[in-house]
């Protein structure tokens, strides 16, 4: 069965969500539902070059122009609605998730690998107008993220350890997140403090909802 794009996302998704505006809900909303449809196909996965086939037709169906990709996958038509002339900025997901399916265990490598990669797509929802420096903002705050709800996920404790180290690494962001992306604010200091609890899921204790609307108002 194919998943629709308007499946339940997770708590902190919806709360992002709720801080977004409307030109940044769409596109957000859709870049969180193919990041689930790609962690659907390597959690089923059991044979590596089956789950990099799958991952490939992703790749390329993005590298095509909108016309000329299949129709009817509902994840992938609304990706042609909400990020059309920018489907580039989810490729790195793609290969993120390529990373977890190859590797047989995870290490620091694979794991600053992976956050990068899935994260890359907080950037371009700034929609090009970010600078050098706003751009590294936002990486930083996708990295943390990726790595944080992938923690949250691992059922090995040195993986998650791995996974968490790697998300609290310094990275090169700094200064605000734009007013106009504080949901992705709301992430990042969700993910932040399930990294400093250990790898906890985002939205665990009372303390979450809380460090959400924090992040809103001042954007980390």
């Amino acid at each position: 069965m194919t998943p629709d794009p308007t499946d339940p996302l997770p708590p902190e998704a919806e709360l992002a969500l709720a801080w977004s505006g409307p030109k940044v809900r769409g596109p957000l909303s859709i870049a969180l539902q193919f990041d689930r449809r790609l962690a659907r196909i390597v959690a089923r996965t059991s044979e590596p070059m089956l789950g990099q086939m799958r991952l490939a037709w992703w790749r390329e169906a993005l590298a095509k122009p909108r016309d000329h990709r299949p129709r009817g996958d509902a994840v992938l038509d609304a990706i042609g609605v909400h990020w059309k002339g920018r489907e580039s900025v989810l490729a790195p997901m793609v290969d993120a998730w390529e990373v977890l399916v190859i590797a047989e265990k995870i290490g620091p490598e694979e794991a600053a690998a992976f956050g990068a990669g899935r994260g890359a797509f907080f950037a371009g929802l700034a929609d090009g107008e970010a600078s050098g420096l706003v751009a590294a903002r936002l990486g930083l705050a996708g990295r943390r993220w990726a790595l944080a709800d992938a923690a949250a996920g691992v059922s090995d404790t040195a993986e998650r350890a791995v996974l968490v180290a790697a998300g609290l690494a310094p990275g090169e962001g700094v200064g605000r997140i734009p007013r106009a992306l504080r949901g992705l604010a709301v992430l990042e200091a969700l993910a932040l403090r399930a990294l400093r609890g250990g790898g906890h899921p985002l939205m665990l204790g009372r303390g979450a909802p809380l460090a959400a609307l924090g992040a809103a108002i001042f954007r980390a």
